[in-house]
């Protein structure tokens, strides 16, 4: 093991025992040894030993708390104890999440002077070099990411919530794959799509006869879940009378049968996702309040994908791979200003069938903003981009976005006699391209240069393709 200290040569010998990458660090993020398992993921001996850890696994060139990370070793001597973050590393294949546990290691003087750190790469998510799995870095995913590791290997019911589209059930999946019943089978169930009269059925199965056209014995969603986890999708949507057999079934671990007489055993794990606020349709007597409480026991937000947009540009890398995986897609900048100004009502999934229709309209391998749908490239409320904004009077000003220019920059060429017409025909111009919403009104902007809403709207989607 490389780099051993003198001081601790049982640890760094116990610490080569280990399958799983360890290292340990001094008091200023030093690497001072490093494991097998550490050197086989993260390079030879002679590349980390020496080296800080930041630099080796964030290729930082401060702390992680110095880089808007939160930093293991900082909390841990503050407090004392073990502590447990996510980060998001580079290795070798690529950016990987990893789930970090570091030890603190006291001296003969009770001091703190060195740190084991344990690296445990999560199986369900990924950084970048795979699409197939959870794809963010925004501060607020890697947090609603912390918690779904957190209470993966427990047993806890967990609940999900979310606006529409934001991938409640590839979370659920990350959970289901992270935890014990990984083996298991994950068995998804969309509450919304059960007629009430069938859910029971569907649910925990039925016997031969037991009503009308139930012609033989039915295995139901439970027991296909039996040593694994069932998803229970838009919970909001269940029927007040199934919901007194689903507390039944969280509370007992038993269930019968539509028919029968004989009582099962479950062994499930259940999650459970709802884009409804439970809490006020509890309120409104829609949803038991006794079952609220047992399906909240650990409740996780997904954020909205306007609330991770420096996940876009990763997210829309990856989905062109999945909708046009034969081509070698890419986007240009200006329909990716278009992309990221967006709101996504309906989310991630949205964004997918955005860059679908977008790929189908593509014949060359970049997107342009004429290949993005009406409804991305006038998004604001009145059909115009964020930045545009009329002074009073005949001059038109258009407010630029972060890092533009104004429009007088743009129209310093011009002489300071330019005629009207040109101005209007600029200023439309840099309007079409402005990729923000604006706060300004049509009508406004029409009047203040002197021609129809109709003729700007014509002269804005002609502009824009």
């Amino acid at each position: 093991m490389a780099g051993e200290r003198p001081e601790l040569p049982e640890l760094v010998s116990f610490l080569e025992t280990l399958p799983e990458p360890h290292i340990l660090c001094d008091r200023n993020y030093r690497i001072v040894a490093a494991n097998a398992a550490y050197r086989a993921t993260c390079g030879s001996c002679d590349d980390v030993a020496g080296r800080s850890c930041y630099e080796v696994s964030h290729r930082y060139s401060a702390p992680c708390d110095q880089s808007g990370e939160s930093c293991p070793l900082a909390r841990s001597l503050k407090s004392g104890q073990r502590e447990r973050v996510l980060h998001l590393h580079h290795t070798p294949a690529g950016e990987k999440y990893e789930n970090i546990e570091l030890s603190p290691v006291r001296d003969a003087d009770g001091e703190i002077a060195w740190f084991v750190e344990k690296l445990e790469p999560l199986p369900a998510a990924r950084g970048l070099e795979d699409s197939r799995g959870l794809i963010g870095r925004a501060p607020t995913f890697r947090a609603m990411l912390e918690l779904v590791y957190r209470v993966a290997p427990a047993e806890a019911s967990v609940l999900l919530q979310g606006e529409s589209g934001v991938g409640k059930e590839l979370v659920a999946q990350a959970i289901h794959e992270a935890s014990r019943r990984a083996k298991g089978p994950f068995v998804a169930v969309d509450c919304s799509g059960l007629a009430e009269s069938l859910f029971e059925s569907e649910l925990f199965g039925h016997e031969r006869g037991s009503f009308t056209g139930a012609a033989q014995r039915k295995i139901g969603l439970v027991e296909a879940a039996a040593g694994g986890t069932l998803f229970l999708d838009e919970l909001g949507d269940i029927p007040l009378t199934m919901q007194v057999k689903l507390l039944r079934l969280l509370e007992t671990g038993a269930f019968r049968r539509v028919g029968s007489t004989e009582l099962r055993r479950a062994d499930i794990r259940l999650i459970s996702a709802t884009h409804q606020p439970l809490a006020r349709l509890v309120e409104r007597g829609e949803f038991r309040q006794d079952l609220y409480y047992r399906l909240n026991t650990f409740p996780i937000r997904l954020p909205a994908l306007r609330e991770r947009r420096d996940d876009i540009p990763l997210l829309v890398a990856a989905l062109l791979k999945r909708v046009a995986p034969e081509r070698e897609l890419g986007i240009s900048d200006a329909a990716m200003d278009f992309l990221l100004a967006y709101d996504y009502p309906g989310n991630v999934r949205q964004l997918r069938n955005l860059l679908e229709r977008a790929s189908l309209l593509c014949d060359g391998d970049t997107i342009q903003p004429q290949h993005l749908a009406d409804e991305v490239r006038h998004h604001g409320s009145n059909g115009l981009p964020q930045g545009l904004a009329a002074d009073a009077g005949d001059r038109v000003t258009v407010s630029p976005a972060i890092g533009e220019p104004p429009l007088a920059a743009l129209l310093a060429h011009n002489s300071m006699n330019a005629t009207r017409e040109n101005t209007v025909a600029e200023a439309i111009a840099r309007a079409a391209l402005l990729p923000r919403q604006s706060g300004a009104s049509r009508r406004a902007l029409a009047e203040s240069l002197g021609i129809s809403e109709r003729t700007l709207y014509r002269r804005l989607s002609a502009l824009r393709g």
